[in-house]
């Protein structure tokens, strides 16, 4: 089965062992001792990764290394990156549209003010100018 990077990076399981497998090339052992499930759950993780592109299991003597491949990561980067835009248009006109309806309910607040007469004695002093 051909897997891609989204199924990787979709456990936080696989997501850890990317992180500590960055930062220097383990054993299985290594990468195993960091986890309370069994080895051969390690196992299956570091098979997906290995499909994925994201790591390469290296052999020296009887210990078997992971190192990272992270290129495959700019994919993710890619697809985020078209959201982001997308969002980032969306929210900006929802901003300029409230701005908008924030500002006319101050003008009309306004004109209201100046044709609501404040206390009895202002309608009445009204009443007596017509």
């Amino acid at each position: 089965m051909r897997r891609d990077v989204f199924q990787a990076i979709a456990d936080p399981t696989r997501r850890k062992i990317i992180h500590m497998i960055a930062q220097q090339s383990l054993n299985l052992n290594s990468v195993a001792e960091n986890f309370q499930v069994s080895r051969p759950a390690i196992s299956r993780h570091i098979k997906i990764l290995t499909q994925c592109g994201l790591i390469q299991i290296r052999e020296q003597g009887r210990e078997r290394y992971c190192e990272s491949r992270l290129e495959k990561l700019n994919e993710v980067s890619v697809w985020v990156e078209q959201y982001k835009k997308f969002w980032n248009t969306k929210l900006d006109a929802l901003e300029n549209y409230l701005a908008v309806l924030q500002s006319k309910p101050a003008e009309s607040a306004a004109k209201k003010k100046k044709n609501i007469p404040k206390n009895k004695n202002q309608k009445n002093a009204r009443k007596k100018r017509t």
